[in-house]
């Protein structure tokens, strides 16, 4: 391929300035405005298919003209225009967080500043979305960063990737590197298929899911000029196509599809069609809409922007709580001002600056510093939690189920027998102290889960593991999700008690049911095949007693995941699997769900020690939330099927305190601390006895 055949100068196309406008501003309405725009996530993939075909083609076309292709420039190139704002908006998101967000947010921000300097925070995130004890954490102000640890990655090893391949070539030049790209593309792309499927919270960050997508945009790159030569007709209609499904997937996808999987292929072969038929379709396109001057200004300050609207977001919705989509536009549109500064006065004097234009090695030293400085501030910024609290201590627990006159009691022993109403479970401004620290509330938890009892998101085969008193004449087995788990430190002192047996089998986000449930989308296959085998096992060993709990979750059916009325389909399932589960002989209990937060209590909490009145919500709408609501209805005029409703215990008023007898009740907004659940123990004791004398 000669010169002439090379890639053009995508650089000089408006039309791709315009399709970066496009992305950032889907980006930038789907994080502020969700409703209206479920889908702007997309706009990262545009992203993706962008950068692989700008990076590829300058490639090439450098080998074209030189015959070689220099690494140093080319990496001194990306580190000056890349690597000054995004340590700079580190930087910021450290200051941010210190001056707006909760201290329990501090040590997690902080290694998500150095993930993000040495971008490889794709891979933490990852690494925490399957891990139970950090899912449910709060939004990491630097988590946009996850896409530049993608595109760095790709930018550190494509220059090497694309050399092999021109090495290879010979005269075939073409061929070879669409080749080789197009194996690249589809072992990604398979991988990607499968991962979304099996691990799809992991799926969404990894860069191996990730970069057919930028090879993609790459083989575009490499064909670019066989494109060019389309008919204008056929061009135009192509890149119009290409345009409406980027568009059509931005309002159409949701949090509830599996991505990035083949659902990704309708932004991805979208963006791919509008930037390689663009240029044949001329005026009949696309590209005159997309390189109107707003649109190509827009494009050259996206980088920035993106940078800027996440961390204002996140310190908006702490600060105010939940935002609308019009609080979020507001939001949005504030960080353009930060974004124009750094575009003029950080990424343009840097980007081009004469002297670093003939001198890669000063570039990648200005580069080097801006990321060694925010790697650095994210180590320094751990002292401002040093000493790290102490991990969360059992509390007492109190004997008997009645009020505590001298006040001293922890949780739920602090309340009446009755404790609906009670003013010592009502909201008050401060308490003298709070137990476990709220920096160590999200380990507050079972040791069924911090022993790996409760089995992961992959895991199919039950794991029988057993609590109270292992020779107890009775058994008790405890099956379901986390909403399960939270209640075995009550349970294993009341089995202690009762010298019962307590039996476990608990999966993350897996309810016990004889009916298939979706997970992001998708049918949770492992969920389903560890159901059979639970319930296989209690048909074998029939248990005492069967203890549940759960949230709500979408079915499936068919293969086709069931979004509408879920209350209803989920009370329907739920009611099926027990009938068949008494069937057996073994008496169902069903442990009501317990609320479910909007916003984090112990978020709340840390922010707000002085004004602890603003973190209790209304109690009828976190009890509305969760799985509560389908529980009652599935165990109403259910025979052999008793329900076991705490939560008057947990939320004793009309307002759900975070703190009752000086113990956190909450360790994220859907789970109770394992100290308040132990606390709760002799409740659950009297229902328990209740039940067994209804059966007996």
């Amino acid at each position: 391929m000669s010169r002439s055949q090379a890639a053009p100068r995508a650089a000089l196309r408006g039309d791709i300035e315009g399709l970066r406008a496009l992305a950032v501003g889907l980006v930038l309405v789907g994080h502020a405005a969700t409703p209206y725009l479920p889908g702007g996530f997309v706009g990262v993939d545009v992203f993706f298919v962008v950068s692989g075909f700008l990076i590829t083609g300058l490639l090439v076309e450098e080998f074209d003209g030189t015959g070689r292709i220099s690494l140093p420039g080319f990496y001194a190139r990306r580190a000056k225009r890349l690597l000054p704002a995004a340590g700079l908006v580190l930087l910021a998101a450290l200051l941010l967080t210190y001056l707006f967000l909760p201290t329990v947010r501090f040590a997690d921000t902080a290694w998500d500043v150095v993930a993000g300097a040495l971008y490889v925070l794709n891979w933490r995130l990852a690494d925490q979305s399957v891990d139970y004890l950090a899912a449910d954490q709060a939004t990491s102000i630097v988590q946009h960063y996850w896409s530049l640890s993608v595109e760095e990655q790709f930018y550190l090893v494509w220059p090497l990737v694309v050399l092999a391949l021109l090495g290879l070539a010979g005269r075939h030049r073409e061929r070879v590197l669409v080749g080789g790209l197009t194996l690249i593309a589809v072992a990604s792309f398979a991988w990607s298929v499968r991962s979304t499927r099996t691990a799809p919270e992991a799926a969404y960050f990894v860069t191996t899911t990730r970069i057919w997508e930028l090879a993609l945009g790459a083989t575009v790159a490499v064909v670019a000029v066989r494109l060019g030569r389309t008919p204008r007709p056929v061009a135009a209609v192509l890149a119009w196509a290409g345009l409406a499904a980027v568009l059509a997937s931005a309002v159409s996808f949701d949090g509830q599809w599996a991505f990035p999987g083949y659902v990704a292929l309708l932004p991805t072969v979208g963006t791919a069609a509008v930037l390689g038929f663009a240029v044949a379709a001329g005026r009949a396109g696309p590209a005159g809409l997309l390189g109107v001057a707003p649109m190509r200004a827009v494009g050259a300050l996206s980088y920035s922007l993106y940078l800027w609207h996440w961390p204002l977001l996140v310190v908006a919705e702490h600060r105010f709580g939940p935002l609308g989509s019009g609080a979020g536009l507001a939001v949005v549109a504030a960080s353009v001002v930060p974004a124009v500064l750094t575009h003029r006065y950080v990424e343009n004097p840097i980007r081009h600056s004469p002297a670093l234009l003939w001198d890669p090695g000063q570039a990648l030293r200005i580069g080097s510093v801006w990321t060694a400085t925010a790697a650095l501030a994210g180590l320094l910024f751990h002292l401002t939690v040093w000493p790290p609290p102490p991990p969360p201590s059992p509390v007492p627990v109190a004997s008997g189920d009645r009020v505590d006159t001298t006040g001293t009691a922890p949780g739920a022993a602090v309340l009446r027998r009755e404790p609906r109403g009670d003013p010592a479970g009502a909201q008050v401004d401060r308490v003298e102290t709070i137990t476990p620290d709220p920096r160590v509330a999200t380990r507050d938890v079972p040791v069924a889960t911090s022993t790996g009892c409760q089995l992961d998101l992959a895991a199919d085969r039950p794991r029988r593991c057993v609590y109270g008193d292992p020779e107890g004449s009775l058994t008790v087995v405890l099956a379901g999700d986390s909403h399960a788990t939270q209640w075995l430190p009550a349970l294993h002192e009341v089995a202690v008690a009762r010298r019962w047996r307590v039996v476990t089998h608990t999966k993350v986000s897996c309810p016990f049911l004889a009916v298939e449930v979706a997970r992001k989308g998708q049918p949770y296959t492992s969920c389903t095949e560890w159901n059979r085998r639970v319930r296989a096992e209690l048909r074998e060993d029939p248990p005492d007693l069967l203890l549940v709990g759960s949230l709500r979750y979408p079915t499936v059916r068919d293969g086709r995941v069931l979004t509408d009325r879920p209350d209803e389909r989920m009370a329907t399932a739920l009611r099926d699997t027990w009938r068949q589960t008494t069937r057996l002989g073994i008496p169902v209990v069903v442990l009501r769900d317990s609320p479910y937060h909007r916003a984090d209590p112990v978020d709340c909490v840390s922010a707000n020690p002085d004004r602890l009145t603003r973190c209790a919500p209304p109690r009828a709408e976190v009890l509305a939330a969760g799985g509560g609501v389908a529980q009652e209805r599935a165990a109403a005029g259910q025979p052999g099927v008793h329900l076991i409703d705490l939560n008057d215990a947990i939320c004793p008023t009309d307002r759900c305190a975070p703190i009752i007898g000086g113990v956190l009740v909450y360790r994220d907004t859907n789970h109770l601390t394992a100290s308040y659940s132990r606390t709760l123990a002799p409740r659950l004791d009297t229902a328990l006895a209740a039940v067994r004398a209804r059966i007996d």
